[in-house]
């Protein structure tokens, strides 16, 4: 396996490419890494670290379950929302099982070094893929337990603000240390199982798990957007009846939707960014610092499992403080601490000169600099991005800040001036955001003049951002939670006074706390993607010494015309995506307004509570119309760089890797922050701010909200998992793709003829869900008076 060397990059400028036996050379080093015993002992503890997380999450179930359950009809409804959500994610699984399936078969055709890893590559897919299922899974049987659980201890007097808080924040811990025990045992086994032969097999890993991720945030966004826009529209514009009202036929689907889509698809999210970041950071760390590289990355993250808990643990508000300056300052510590343990592994474990390192190429060996301070400063660079991006969009989202009170303010002229606000502050966080993240890559790039060495310092800001991952996973579930906790107590009727205050305040810190950990899930992202890009160089030189092949430096050049085109199609591509998210949710919603106003009008005795409304029914629509719309957004994800990379060539598909990335990052933020904002501006007036519950004011944010609702919370976080996908399919095309336009092999008729089908497929796929009615409903008679009168 072999990296762009300072020879390779001085051939991106215009000199002689390097010959193919330097690099077989460099595959040779660096896939003849082997482990000492002293190595197999540090991925043991990294290992025994990896299960001390699970153990510490059982602990943590215990203790939540072990909390008051509230009184018989808070349990009746919690019940429903438990079997509406579980019902939904096993009917999922099992539409995902087949194409995780036929993944899993195709992975065999794409080349491989050898047999064992050709297999590895595809059983560890499956291993991703059912870590990433089994992670989203338990957050959602957890999160439909918990809820209720935070809303019986809110009705605690003198305690309940304290408890509530807590239950709801363990909750969330749970779900976070699964997540990097599970990523990192993943890991550490697959090292452990093929020392130096592990990059090109975690691949597969990272693959089963960023596919899963997606389809399980793209589903789960839809259901859970499409009960809470229709319940919004019905109920609080036109019924005029409170948010979480039982008399509103889709409040049980909507309080399923938070939990299979912010816990279960956040979950799922959040251990793929895990996983891919480890895989880019294995790779490049085995080329740029040999055995050192390949066991650094793991060592990291298990730091970051101990201050997890910590942060876990001294998670608890003082007397007059809001519980997001708690939930802040835990983030604080454990990501200093981080710093400081991540300082001292760096200087213990890693050489203070290159030339002492094994296992890498001449050229690295003679590289100047400090491996330690460079991992050091790489890692430290992460975490001040976790701090800053906190900070950030926490201002920008929260309720405290001029940006929300102002979108606040614009509602006392209607909803049109709400969504151009909160459409402001959307784009103005999103260039703060990408300027930051933007200056955390390049100054990890330029703490090395060897581009091997600079990309894996990228991989490692990364890795030092994952080191806060457990206590970002447990902000991100802190949210639906409390949503769900306040919908409960709401609809039961059970939690009045002081204890439906602390349930409201909970709701809008765990608005914020769901922007913020969206900001820095695309921060991992980003950084996971352009790593990878170090990855893909890599792929394509090792074909190229297998082929015995060259191709010409032009076809890299970001000024050739056909490199444009791709930067075009992987910027249209995020877009696309969006609007097809987007739209489902339109589509999805309309059916769910169309049967709540059908119950409202057949069964008049719903208003006075003589009748009860058909919950099930919302859910089976939400439920159908979500699993529907997986199929179009998953087959653009993976077939669009087969498209690009068969059809056009590996220069463009590298443009079409950066024009994904670059706006995938403005547009995840912006969808996430604009959407943070409008839902808390809502929550504002719901305070009694601009006229209060019920005025204009109101309805306007209300209608600012559902526009939010599908921008951060389906079409927003699922292009996270979408950057990573489309670039671990280039990573694993990338040989298939030389090959066939390269050397004896060379077959331009079959590479066409891939790139063909599978555009022909997208396009199938596309017009397919156009067709689909906007609004899924029978016309109106008015519509079809008007349509006979034509």
């Amino acid at each position: 396996m072999s990296l762009l060397t300072p020879a390779q990059l001085s051939w991106a400028q215009g000199a002689a490419p390097p010959s193919s036996q330097t690099r077989m050379d460099l595959a040779q080093q660096t896939a003849g890494i082997q482990l000492s015993g002293a190595d197999y002992a540090v991925v043991g503890v990294v290992m025994v670290i990896a299960l001390a997380a699970l153990a510490f999450g059982y602990v943590l179930i215990k203790e939540v379950l072990a909390a008051g359950q509230g009184t018989a009809k808070m349990q009746d409804i919690a019940k429903g929302v438990q079997e509406g959500a579980s019902a939904y994610l096993n009917r999922q699984f099992r539409t995902l099982a087949i194409f995780a399936v036929v993944v899993f078969l195709v992975l065999f055709a794409l080349p491989a070094e050898n047999t064992a890893e050709l297999i590895g590559r595809s059983v560890f897919f499956l291993f991703g893929a059912a870590f990433s299922a089994a992670i989203g899974y338990l957050g959602m049987w957890l999160s439909t337990r918990a809820n209720l659980r935070v809303a019986a201890a809110a009705r605690e007097a003198g305690t309940g603000r304290e408890k509530a808080m807590r239950v709801a924040f363990r909750t969330g811990g749970v779900v976070g240390m699964t997540t990097v025990g599970l990523g990192l045992f993943g890991a550490g086994l697959v090292v452990l199982v093929y020392a130096g032969g592990a990059p090109r097999v975690l691949e597969g890993f990272g693959f089963g798990a960023a596919l899963l991720a997606m389809f399980m945030r793209v589903g789960g966004g839809i259901f859970t957007k499409a009960a809470d826009v229709g319940a919004d529209l019905v109920g609080k514009v036109e019924q005029n009846i409170p948010e979480d009202d039982p008399r509103n036929a889709a409040t049980i689907a909507d309080n399923v939707g938070d939990n299979v889509g912010d816990c279960a698809g956040m979950a799922a999210d959040l251990f793929e960014s895990y996983a891919v970041t480890l895989v880019a950071s294995l790779i490049l760390g085995t080329a740029a610092f040999g055995l050192h590289g390949l066991l650094f990355p793991l060592i990291v993250p298990a730091i970051g499992v101990l201050t997890a808990v910590i942060g876990v643990y001294i998670t608890k508000a003082r007397a007059g403080e809001s519980a997001l300056t708690a939930i802040n300052r835990s983030f604080f510590i454990s990501a200093g601490i981080s710093a400081v343990l991540c300082a001292v592994a760096a200087v213990l474990y890693l050489p203070s000169s290159f030339s002492e390192l094994t296992g890498v190429s001449e050229t690295i060996r003679n590289t100047s600099g400090n491996p330690a301070l460079i991992a050091l400063a790489a890692v430290l660079i992460g975490i001040l991005l976790a701090v800053v991006i906190l900070r950030l969009t926490g201002y920008f989202t929260a309720t405290e800040h001029r940006p929300v009170r102002d979108v606040g303010k614009s509602s006392l002229t209607g909803a049109a001036t709400v969504i151009l606000s909160g459409m402001s502050v959307g784009f103005e966080s999103a260039v703060y955001t990408a300027l930051i993240i933007g200056a955390a890559v390049f100054g990890a790039f330029l703490l090395s003049a060897s581009l091997p060495v600079a990309l894996f310092a990228i991989a490692l800001a990364g890795c030092g951002l994952l080191t806060t991952v457990g206590v970002i996973v447990a902000m991100d579930t802190f949210g639906p939670v409390s949503d769900n906790a306040q919908g409960i107590a709401e609809m039961s009727g059970d939690v009045e006074g002081e204890g439906a205050q602390i349930l409201t305040e909970l709701d809008a810190v765990g608005n914020t706390t769901k922007a913020i950990t969206k900001g820095i899930a695309i921060a991992t992202a980003v950084l996971a993607a352009t790593a990878l890009f170090g990855s893909y160089t890599d792929a394509i030189g090792a074909a190229l010494a297998d082929v015995g092949g060259e191709i010409a430096a032009s076809q890299f050049f970001v000024y050739a015309p056909n490199v444009l085109v791709g930067v075009a199609i992987g910027a249209a591509v995020v877009f696309l995506f969006s609007g097809l998210a987007i739209n489902a949710v339109s589509r999805a919603a309309g059916a769910v307004v169309f049967e709540v106003r059908r119950q409202f009008r057949d069964k008049p005795g719903i208003m006075d509570g003589s009748e009860r409304p058909e919950y099930g029914k919302v859910v089976d629509i939400c439920t159908r119309d979500s699993l529907r719309e997986l199929a179009t957004p998953g087959l653009l994800a993976v077939l669009a760089p087969i498209a690009v990379g068969f059809g056009l060539g590996v220069g463009p598909l590298a443009g079409y890797l950066a024009g994904a990335i670059c706006t995938g990052t403005l547009m995840a933020i912006f969808l996430a922050n604009s959407g943070g904002a409008w839902d808390n501006s809502k929550k504002l007036v719901e305070d009694g701010y601009h006229g209060g519950k019920g005025s204009e004011a109101h309805a306007a944010t209300v209608i600012g909200d559902t526009v939010g609702d599908p921008f951060k919370d389906t079409a927003g976080p699922a292009i996270n998992p979408l950057l990573k996908v489309m670039n671990l399919v280039s990573v694993l095309i990338a040989p298939a793709v030389v090959t066939l336009a390269v050397g004896d092999a060379a077959n331009p008729a079959v590479r066409i003829s891939i790139a063909v089908v599978a555009t022909a497929v997208i396009i199938g796929a596309v017009v397919i869900a156009k067709r689909r009615s906007t609004a899924i409903a029978e016309a109106s008679p008015s519509d079809k008076a008007v349509n006979g009168a034509a």
